[in-house]
């Protein structure tokens, strides 16, 4: 069986549909694939229509845009991955709503900046075109459609890095706090390439122990972005914290040069991680 954790339609940056998405996934081989847009669940039912069709299981789950503790112990962005929760739960769907509303104000103050400097961008359009999942790399996208860039790593490397004059923060949930509405929700949450040292700065590793008594499931270990020996730190981290060990492609369509099924997650990994929520949720319906 071979289970991807971790991919993007382009409900949020990714360049396919949900549907799309789910058919590459059955095309590369894989049994199981989760769809964990930014922030947002608004391609589960296209997904899972899809996955039904072709006879593929479908993870229903969401990457959230979380702030945590950094090594130097100053703020760091960090993404957290939710898997199997109620998307109707009060507290954890309002959040979403904020996130998604501070994704929509960012990147529309961040293409006016752009649009001063590359008259070819139109923050108007831009937005209309990509809705409350708007991400850095729909400008990015935008920046190589008009010519002002080679690639969506050029943007990112040049006009959309984060010490670059367009640059716009956003005010992410707090990493303890998302762990605990994940929770409450009945869900369970792994966090995303946490070695990513090509991203910029790095969690703190003491924050991820923190986050085991609040909740937190699993660690994403076999990555794109994580050399071989921050494979074995993590690894190693997760075996001592008696962590959920994931490996995916974070899949992102024509946007990324990466692979359904470049890493993927052993099977009784999956099931035990599909076991927590199910206890979770048991728990919380009283069932």
């Amino acid at each position: 069986m071979r289970i991807d954790l971790h991919t993007h339609s382009r409900v949020s940056d990714g360049t396919d549909s949900p549907a799309e998405l789910v058919r590459a996934a059955a095309e590369a081989g894989l049994d199981v694939v989760a769809l964990t847009d930014h922030d947002t669940t608004a391609g589960w039912d296209d997904a899972a229509d899809e996955a039904d069709r072709v006879g593929l299981t479908l993870v229903r789950g969401m990457e959230m845009s979380c702030e945590g503790r950094g090594e130097d112990g100053a703020p760091v962005a960090v993404h957290l991955l939710a898997y199997l929760f109620d998307p109707e739960d009060p507290v954890f769907a309002a959040e979403r709503r904020r996130l998604r509303a501070e994704r929509v104000a960012r990147i529309r103050v961040m293409a006016e900046r752009l649009a001063v400097d590359y008259p070819m961008i139109e923050p108007d359009a831009i937005l209309a075109a990509t809705g409350e999942s708007a991400g850095r790399p729909h400008l990015a996208r935008a920046l190589v459609d008009a010519g002002a860039v080679a690639s969506v790593q050029e943007a990112f490397d040049g006009p959309l890095k984060t010490d670059s004059p367009y640059y716009v923060a956003k005010i992410d949930t707090p990493l303890d706090t998302a762990v605990e509405m994940i929770r409450a929700a009945g869900g369970v949450s792994v966090v995303a390439h946490a070695r990513a040292r090509t991203r910029g700065r790095l969690l703190d590793l003491a924050h991820i122990r923190d986050l085991v008594p609040l909740g937190l499931d699993g660690l994403e270990v076999e990555h794109a972005d994580h050399d071989e020996n921050d494979t074995r730190v993590l690894r190693e981290l997760a075996e001592e914290l008696d962590l959920v060990v994931t490996g995916s492609s974070d899949y992102h369509g024509d946007n990324k040069t990466l692979r359904l099924g470049e890493h993927t997650t052993a099977v009784d990994q999956y099931e035990r991680l599909v076991a927590q929520s199910d206890a979770r949720v048991t728990t919380t319906t009283g069932g």
